[in-house]
């Protein structure tokens, strides 16, 4: 039976840590090495981590990534090893290099550059025009870089109607909610249209506001799932491919040969690796099964909150660990929020690491401060208590003499100017601690009051890093709810997910004083913001919520840019999130209403 094996390694690097990127790719080797595989392949830009963004626009750094290249070039001896880098000839590629016996046999460029999105190749590389197939004993086979897998008619089809029998495709794809079904539905599509295996490597962890799933697929020339990476963590994903099995499908597709005579062969260029693959019952010893994995089993069931609430775990984590901090802190309020960021935390570096400040105002109400401490207990967190009613009071006694000056009757008339000095007095304690003590403070809002501007600038977004800045509100609930229920017992306190929403920032405060009840607002912002769907679009969709409603709501998404253009960065994990994936212009005279 014609065979070959290949290791699919699906790892962690960290941008620019040329040093430890290295290390790991020469340690993921030995491991693979262990069952014998004949080709051993990394992520995308796996030697400098992605994105590097404008890292790129530095010649030391390209430099530098080319040295870490060569240091893993003299690792490699029987197996043949792909690896993500950048390639510097008349200009920069993102690229991937076929190393075997210390040697670089090939260098494949990446043909299809994205700039869409939080993608910005187009401003950087410069794009592939080869097309590469690879022989190693009989066996051929075609190295490409993410994108170029997306497009039907793309390098996967060409290579394979040159002979290819198998595609290795290596990948920085980052993880959005629903976005590994998408993924592998077009997989299987590529696979069954052009007769070829897949292996889709992807790369896993976060990276500032992204975060990367790992979920490496192996689709068979059907167009069946044969094998995959865990979710979230590094992997190694080792099968052997039975290439017979190719041969034959393309023996019954006569479509195939029509367009195997039309291909363009020009485009085609054949590289000889070696004239020998090495098949023992030593490789029969050492493989592993790779289809004992809970998809395939009868009681598999795709649990997406636990799949949003693992991605927001990687990105704390990596963000935390990757720049440097040890610890964090939150200032909790007894609300969802900052329980559902304080639960991540802990899961994400340890409850020793995880340190709750509790600022209660003139306006907490006991029943906030009860469910502080009780999920304090729960976490198993330690939870300073700093008061801010002194501080306000100091604040209001400083400027309302300046106020009466302005105006008589500015002391009578409280607005949000006295909300905001208390939420920006807690910005301050907050960073405080982060200055004497080198937590990094994790920000509580979420993506609905993000959408909207319903916080405060210098004070509950100020910080370091923003968990669940891209998790709409009522998805905060359904997080909140699955946490209890997958631990078997009450984290977040019951009272915290049941009760109304409130800023506590005056008297009998609730959210719904401003805004609409969130599960109308969320599927408006959803529309809005990630759809760009039209004003009138959004009356139909959201019938709960009047024309002027729609209007409010809009309004308040437009006119709050220049607040999220000041907030900390948070994880990705909507289709489109704020920052890199929506950029809106603050200075703007156009009304969609």
């Amino acid at each position: 039976m014609k065979t070959i094996r290949i290791a699919l390694c699906q790892i962690n690097p960290t941008v620019g840590d040329f040093s430890g990127n290295v290390q790991k790719i020469v340690k993921f080797i030995g491991e693979a090495g262990k069952f014998c595989p004949d080709i051993i392949a990394f992520p995308e830009l796996a030697i400098t981590g992605y994105p590097p963004e404008d890292l790129l626009l530095k010649p030391q750094f390209i430099s530098a990534n080319l040295q870490a290249l060569n240091q893993v070039q003299k690792e490699v001896n029987n197996a043949i090893v792909i690896v993500g880098f950048i390639d510097r000839k008349d200009d920069i590629y993102n690229a991937a290099a076929i190393l075997h016996q210390g040697k670089v046999i090939d260098i494949y460029h990446k043909i299809h550059l994205p700039n869409y999105g939080v993608f910005d190749e187009f401003r950087y590389f410069q794009a592939g025009t080869r097309y590469p197939i690879y022989t190693v004993g009989n066996v051929k086979f075609g190295v490409n870089i993410c994108e170029d897998i997306w497009y039907p008619e793309g390098p996967s089809t060409i290579q394979s109607l040159g002979g290819a029998e198998f595609i290795i495709n290596i990948n920085a794809s980052p993880y959005h909610i629903a976005k590994s079904k998408f993924r592998e539905k077009m997989l299987s599509a590529r696979a069954f249209d052009s007769n070829v295996i897949i292996a889709y490597l992807n790369t896993i962890g976060g990276q500032d506001e992204l975060v990367f799933d790992g979920h490496s697929l192996v689709i068979d020339q059907n167009g069946d799932l044969i094998a995959e990476g865990k979710i979230f963590e590094e992997d190694i994903i080792t099968i052997d491919l039975n290439l017979e099995s190719v041969f034959i499908k393309r023996l019954h597709d006569p479509r195939r040969r029509q367009q195997v005579i039309s291909a363009r062969k020009e485009l085609i260029e054949n590289i000889n690796i070696t004239k020998d693959i090495e098949w023992t019952k030593e490789k029969i010893k050492f493989c592993p099964p790779r289809f004992s994995i809970p998809r395939f089993t009868t009681n598999y069931e795709y649990d997406e909150k636990k799949e949003i609430y693992n991605a927001l775990i990687t990105g704390t984590k990596d963000y935390i660990y990757k720049n440097g901090f040890k610890k964090v802190c939150i200032g909790l309020s007894g609300g969802v929020d900052s329980a559902l960021v304080a639960s991540i935390a802990v899961d994400a570096i340890g409850r020793e690491n995880v340190i709750g400040i509790f600022m209660p105002s003139p306006y907490t109400s006991k029943e906030s401060k009860e469910d502080v401490y009780e999920l304090s207990t729960n976490l198993g967190i330690q939870t300073i208590e700093v008061p801010i009613t002194p501080i306000f009071d100091a604040y209001l006694s400083s400027l309302n003499p300046g106020f009466r000056k302005i105006d008589i009757n500015t002391n009578k008339q409280k607005d949000t100017t006295e909300e905001n000095i208390q939420a920006r007095i807690r910005g301050n304690i907050l960073m405080a601690y982060s200055n004497k003590f080198g937590w990094l403070v994790l920000t509580t809002g979420n993506k609905s009051e993000m959408s909207v501007g319903y916080a405060t600038l210098y004070g509950d977004m100020a910080g370091g890093f923003a968990v669940i800045k891209d998790v709409p509100k009522t998805l905060v609930y359904k997080l909140c709810k699955w946490k209890n229920l997958q631990e078997e017992r009450i984290i977040i306190p019951e009272r915290t997910i049941a009760k109304e929403p409130s800023a506590e920032l005056k008297p009998e405060q609730k959210d719904t004083d401003t805004l609409p009840p969130y599960e109308v607002l969320d599927p408006i912002l959803k529309a809005y913001v990630e759809e760009d769907k039209s004003f009138e679009e959004l009356i139909e969709i959201q019938p709960k919520c009047e024309k002027e409603c729609i209007k409010d709501v809009v309004k308040m998404i437009d006119l709050s840019e220049y607040k999220r253009r000041q907030s900390p960065p948070g994880i990705k994990i909507t289709p489109r999130a704020f920052g890199k994936d929506r950029r809106f212009p603050i200075t703007n005279k156009y009304r969609s209403w």
